[in-house]
Order: C-alpha cells, then structure tokens, then sequence
C-alpha cells in the first residue's frame, strides 16, 4: 500500500527554522516596545529587519556584491543585537539614548537598503544564464550531400541544332564636340612632339579621361 504524496512530513530542519524565527521576531518586538514604540509599530520592526535580511541574501545569490553584503550584515546584526539585548545585557525598563535613536532611525536606514537592493541593476552577464545561449552546432542546419551525376550515353543525348551565325551590328556613331576635337588635336600634337609619334587611342583616352568610344572616335578624326 502506497503512502499518499501530498501528506506534509514533519522537517527537524522547518521546525528548527520555524522556532529561531519566532524567537527572533519575538526579541525584535520586545526590544522596538523598550524604545518607546508601542502598538502595531513595535511588530512592524521585526518584519522589517527580516524582509531586508530576505531581499539581501536573495541578492547575493543572484550576484555576490559588496553592495548585498553590506545590507545583509547590517540586517543580521540588527537581529542578533536585538537577541542579545534582551538577553539582560540592557536594561530594557530604561533604554539608553543610542538605542532609542537606533531604533529610531531603523524604518529610514531599511527603507534605503531596500530600495538600492531592489533598483540597481545586476551585471548583464549574470542576468543571461549561459543555458539560454543558442547552441551554434544544434541551429546549424545539417548540408545535404549534392546528388551523384547520372552518367549519359553520347549517341543517346538529344541532338542541338547548329547555332546561325550572327551578323556584327555596327556600332553607332558616337557624337564628338567639335571643342573637344580641337583640345585632343593639341593634346595629339605635344605627344608627337615629345615622342616623335601618333598618339594611339589608349594613350588619348588616358590623356582627356573620356570613355573608350569616345576616344575612338576622337582618334578617328585626328587621322
């Protein structure tokens, strides 16, 4: 016979934690009520300094800071120095003047820490676990090997018929300014002069940086 799942079974570790967690808060209450804060606001004090005791560690786990450490010692010697107060280390029937002020100053003090343990901002790298990465090799897609070439019989492949010869079209002229005839007949005229030559087509269109035909053409009427 099977036992049923969801019966609760008894933790020494929970009752541990359930007991030291009373405890404390008790101590914490009792101590804020010796300052002079009655009411609801002498039990507002313990649950005070254990949510920033929570917010703290749960903050070092996400990212070991020295910002979290800070606040997490501050709240943990909030809780043990209230455990040990009213342990008869004080005299809680007359409080001295720094712990009234202590407990005084303690909503604005958790308050701060709080806040910067809630609003500043984590590491990039430790806000993107590593498992969230796309795995390069997974995403690759997986290449197909390219199909064998079917081998083809030559008296079995389909005849081309024979290509027609294509008659050369003639290029049309390509219109030349008469200035720029003039210009290139004093450019044609020094190189022959420096080099005893007739400058070729190359030579001209490298000399007035104009386009090939136009060269051409430009040549053809210094001739």
């Amino acid at each position: 016979m099977t036992r049923p799942t969801g019966r609760l079974r008894p933790d020494a570790v929970l009752v541990q934690a359930v007991i030291a967690g009373a405890l404390s808060f008790a101590h914490l209450h009792d101590l804020a009520a010796a300052a002079g804060q009655s009411g609801w606001k002498a039990w507002a004090y313990p649950i005070s300094v254990d949510l920033l005791l929570v917010a703290a560690w749960r903050r070092l786990r996400a990212h070991r800071s020295r910002l979290a450490w800070c606040w997490f010692l501050i709240a943990l010697v909030a809780s043990l120095g209230a455990n040990v107060a009213t342990a008869g280390f004080l005299d809680l029937a007359h409080p001295p003047a720094w712990l009234r002020f202590g407990i005084a100053g303690w909503p604005a003090l958790a308050f701060l820490g709080g806040t910067l343990l809630t609003h500043t901002p984590t590491p990039a790298e430790d806000r993107t676990p590593a498992s969230s990465a796309p795995s390069v090799a997974a995403s690759a897609p997986t290449a197909e090997p390219d199909p064998e070439p079917v081998p083809v019989a030559v008296d079995d492949a389909p005849a081309l018929p024979a290509a027609e010869p294509v008659e050369p079209l003639d290029a049309p002229a390509v219109p030349v300014p008469a200035a720029l005839v003039a210009h290139a007949r004093k450019v044609a005229d020094d190189h022959h002069t420096r080099t005893g030559t007739r400058i070729d087509p190359d030579t001209l269109r490298a000399r007035l940086g104009v386009p090939a035909p136009l060269a051409n053409a430009i040549a053809a009427q210094l001739t």
